[in-house]
């Protein structure tokens, strides 16, 4: 029997014991999102629980088990890979589409009348709570999210992550954390707040200047904080946190507490307490132990909005992390195109020289993500990730998608490039030429200061729908610094709300990386990470552009020039000279050699 067979066996066994519990509760049906207390997108082992008990090991996706029923609700990116991690296991890929009933709205379809669906509201937010609460009162049923059902058939459950907690120093850290609570507690006032609960590790990470690894590629710990005008508490594993610097932390008016009394501190709150809380970033079993009478002031974190404006200062050690992280590509690049025909290289290969390569940079700390090395077919898959179990060799003829990204102490960095094996097909060089015409419009946009950033998603799609081509997952989302590789609130992505809280604002760094995937055959996609900056003023108001912060060639061999217009060929001749101009400093040997080639001028 194959060890996929074996872990196809292992998730219906877990499936039957899962149900079995669920009928000695009276569950009709058990929603798992992929989530954890602070609703982190990349989870610590501990609360991979959908994971688990369904087998599929993309990073997004919601399972919803019945008596008779088993769905993985998962988006484009994933449908290939679910696909195939699912087959055998019972569980049926429901895919997300545009029009096509979520989740949440499935379960308030299917619940029948006086049934009780069930999740463990430690990992459920708020607002999605408010909303599974109500369809499902429409329909007789009720919400429970007082019982953890996977604690009691997951035996042999991880432990809570353990990684030491340390301070994010000066010259990156370009504001003391005394000043960044200086300022909330001033937005707390304005918002007629006595206190603020945070849950998600980024913005604890960012306020406080502490990082940690407690989650795989971003440099955060498991955590809460309460902010109050007096005092400011971090609840953490306090053996994670060394002497000095909980001294330091003292001194400058931060309180530790153990990561287990958060809900002791939230009953402890008194009646009259105005507590400012995000719907969608906090969960409702923590909020479950706060008094009734506390007054619930809702909004988004105001240390969403303040990390996301990165600083003058700041920009600075970001471009200094794009240009280390630049240089270690070029000296992956002239390696690889050396070693191709030479040598076996595999998808697997392409990780470890890649990651090496960072990792003698200055700076650098760990990976921003997976990184995905994809060839030809497998390219298709947005979120495609090699394994010792399944991988491709680099050989013959097509195209190899590398989208990697490193956690340096100045910054966060995010890219795919498309790099050419053997000789490209025709339409495989017409679908990297259409891709970059996208991310070459976009980046050249001027756009009003404020505008929501979803509309202008249709700037990139353009080039790409002219053909009767598109692609499922959006065109850009937030990056942190030296923090989460997807930050928001800002997301280049007509399928998300056009709500107020996506304004574009100077400082926001986004990605931009269109693309199209021809299942079973490749995948194209190039991306490039871009600053908010002031554009000027008119009588119409002020506007901004945006500055190109990736620095890396991208590969001429897999387009067709003669599709690019002179202004795009402008485009991409002046993004060639500024990479070489800015990395040549940094290489020698053959990645300087390497680097000159590749941003050659087309004519």
């Amino acid at each position: 029997m194959s060890i996929q067979s074996l872990n196809q066996e292992s998730v219906v066994q877990r499936l039957a014991r899962t149900r079995a519990l669920m009928e000695q509760n009276g569950i009709y049906a058990l929603l798992v999102p992929s989530a954890d207390p602070h609703l982190s997108e990349y989870l610590p082992a501990y609360w991979q629980g959908r994971q688990w008990l369904s087998g599929f090991h993309g990073s997004v996706g919601t399972l919803i088990v019945t008596p008779t029923f088993a769905g993985l609700w998962a988006d484009s990116r994933y449908w290939e890979q679910a696909g195939k991690e699912l087959a055998g296991s019972t569980i049926e890929l429901v895919k997300l589409q545009p029009g096509q009933p979520g989740p949440l709205d499935w379960l308030a379809e299917q619940a029948p009348q006086g049934s009780t669906v069930s999740v463990d509201g430690a990992v459920l937010a708020l607002a999605s709570a408010r909303t599974l609460e109500g369809k499902l009162k429409e329909r007789g049923a009720v919400l429970r999210t007082d019982i953890d059902v996977l604690s009691l058939v997951w035996a042999d459950r991880p432990a809570l992550p353990k990684q030491p907690v340390y301070e994010h120093l000066p010259p990156q850290a370009t504001v003391s954390r005394v000043d960044k609570l200086a300022k909330l507690r001033e937005t707390l006032k304005q918002r007629n707040a006595d206190a603020h609960f945070i849950a998600t590790l980024d913005d604890i990470a960012w306020l406080f200047n502490l990082r940690g690894s407690d989650v795989s590629f971003n440099p955060v710990f498991v955590s809460f904080a309460l902010i109050e005008p007096d005092r400011a508490t971090v609840f953490v594993d306090l053996e994670k946190v060394g002497v000095e610097l909980r001294d330091t932390l003292q001194r400058d008016g931060v309180n530790l507490r153990d990561y287990t009394e958060i809900n002791s501190a939230l009953a402890a709150l008194s009646a009259k307490t105005r507590l400012l809380i995000d719907p969608a970033r906090v969960t409702c079993g923590l909020l479950n132990n706060v008094n009734r009478e506390v007054t619930f002031v809702e909004s988004l974190n105001p240390t969403t909005f303040a990390k996301s404006q990165k600083s003058l200062d700041d920009a600075v050690h970001i471009r200094q992390a794009m240009e280390q992280d630049g240089a270690a590509l070029c000296e992956f690049f002239a390696w690889l195109e050396a070693a191709l025909g030479h040598e076996r290289i595999t998808e697997l290969t392409i990780d470890e020289q890649l990651s090496a390569a960072r990792a003698r940079r200055p700076g650098f700390v760990s990976l921003s993500f997976n990184t995905i090395a994809a060839f030809n077919a497998n390219g298709a898959m947005p979120h495609y990730h090699a394994t010792e179990q399944e991988h491709a060799v680099i050989k013959g003829n097509g195209l190899l998608l590398i989208d990697s990204g490193g956690q340096y102490l100045g910054g966060t960095t995010d890219i795919t490039r498309m790099v050419p094996v053997g000789t490209p097909a025709r339409e495989q060089k017409h679908d990297c030429t259409r891709v970059l015409k996208g991310v070459i419009a976009l980046s050249r946009a001027q756009f009003p200061k404020g505008i929501l950033s979803p509309l202008l998603d249709a700037i990139a799609r353009a080039p790409i729908w002219a053909d009767n081509v598109d692609y499922g997952h959006g065109t850009g989302h937030g990056v942190g610094y030296f923090l989460n590789v997807h930050e928001g609130p800002q997301v280049i992505a007509y399928q998300a709300g056009v709500a107020p809280h996506t304004a574009m604002q100077p400082g926001m760094i986004t990605s931009i990386e269109p693309g199209t995937y021809r299942p079973g055959r490749w995948g194209v996609r190039i991306e490039n990470l871009v600053l908010n900056r002031e554009a000027g003023a008119s009588e119409f108001g002020e506007f901004l552009k945006f500055e190109t912060l990736t620095l890396c060639p991208i590969d001429t061999r897999c387009l067709e020039a003669s599709l690019l217009t002179h202004e795009e060929l402008k485009w991409l001749n002046d993004y060639h000279e500024q990479v070489r101009e800015r990395l040549s400093p940094l290489l020698e040997g053959d990645a300087l050699a390497w680097l000159q080639a590749r941003t050659a001028a087309l004519s």
